[in-house]
């Protein structure tokens, strides 16, 4: 029985359920929301759900100049629309590169500078607005977190900016908006989902509140994930949907580790993206810490990740993504600095870094 000590007070109201994304009108109403921000991918609009949310809130401005892995330049450039519209609250409909725009948005709107000035925690300044976060995939339980991970658009370093204030003040998780997502998607999306539950499982700064949410999700992820590759009907989709969601509380109450340290570099440099550098990078980091910090889990966690890490065809090394040996250096020299890794079961550092880099090579 993990009794360390945790402090928690949920800001986010969660609202799960087939349909309801139509509450959407009343739930901006209830935050005094009558002219929001809508940060949508690009990819969210081609599927005709951002057409949808504008029917609903049709006050609303669409923001859509990002991209997967949003960086701080983006960021800037929905500041400015935001701005510009004189907008009173920030609604983000999709995957994590959504979400995660829409607080980096909120953090600069508000509160002026670049993203680069909210690196760390707690440096947002009074007066955030009101955000309804509404995931399309089943993967990064950002609409439970009060983080945003927005890249520097010119190191391209992943910078985890939070604050209480930068929480969504309502989560909105309808599995019918999960059934556009493609396969790819659902892939990635999962396996990072799937690395959420196991590394907040495993980390140093868990607590009895967290494992609760650890194992929870592990055992809705488990389940669903490879069936979803079957048959993506959307009774497996609400169950992925709810699983990424209890990671991302187990996030917010405990931390990650080190298959986060060492995926984050892999982006940096190769641009590879994050749920296949997460999902390729925890089984040789559960390998390199021991099992036994996931036992919690219950028996043969390693087994099960290995194989859904199959069924979403994410490769085994390294080198099938591309990686040079004559890199692994760099990678752990960046990999070492990462603020997850300190939460890791077993003490990582560079010489660590290198170790698992050369066992996935």
């Amino acid at each position: 029985m993990i009794l360390r000590p945790f402090d928690w007070q949920p800001r986010t109201r969660v609202i799960f359920g087939l349909g309801s994304f139509s509450e959407l009108p009343e739930l901006c109403r209830g935050l005094g929301i009558r002219r929001p921000l809508l940060v949508c991918d690009p990819g969210i609009q081609r599927v005709g759900l951002a057409e949808r949310a504008l029917s609903l809130i049709p006050e609303g401005i669409l923001f859509t100049d990002f991209g997967e892995n949003p960086d701080s330049g983006m960021v800037e450039r929905g500041r400015a629309v935001a701005e510009a519209a004189g907008v009173d609250g920030i609604i983000g409909l999709g995957g994590g590169s959504s979400l995660d725009c829409a607080k980096g948005i909120n953090f600069v709107l508000t509160g002026g500078g670049r993203m680069e000035d909210y690196w760390g925690y707690g440096k947002a300044k009074a007066g955030m607005l009101p955000m309804v976060g509404i995931p399309t995939t089943t993967g990064t339980g950002s609409e439970a977190q009060s983080y945003a991970l927005i890249s520097h658009d010119e190191t391209h370093a992943k910078m985890a900016c939070g604050d209480p204030q930068a929480a969504f003040r309502v989560a909105v998780l309808d599995p019918e908006l999960t059934l556009s997502q493609p396969r790819s998607v659902l892939a990635l999306a999962g396996m990072d989902a799937i690395t959420h539950a196991v590394e907040t499982a495993g980390s140093i700064a868990r607590n009895a509140l967290s494992l609760t949410f650890s194992k929870q999700a592990w055992e809705l992820l488990s389940e669903a994930f490879a069936k979803a590759f079957v048959h993506a009907e959307v009774e497996v989709l609400a169950q992925m949907q709810l699983g990424a969601h209890f990671a991302g509380v187990a996030i917010e109450n405990s931390m990650l580790g080190a298959a986060h340290a060492c995926a984050n570099p892999l982006t940096q440099i190769y641009g590879t993206p994050h749920g296949l550098a997460v999902g390729l990078m925890l089984p040789h980091v559960m390998r390199w810490n021991g099992e036994q910090h996931y036992a919690e889990l219950g028996c043969s966690v390693l087994s099960r990740v290995e194989e859904l890490r199959g069924a979403a065809d994410i490769p085994a090394r390294l080198q099938e993504i591309g990686v040079r040996r004559e890199d692994l250096t760099r990678l752990a020299e960046l990999a070492a600095g990462q603020w997850t890794g300190r939460f890791n079961p077993r003490a990582f550092d560079l010489r660590g870094a290198l170790e698992i880099y050369e066992c996935a090579w």
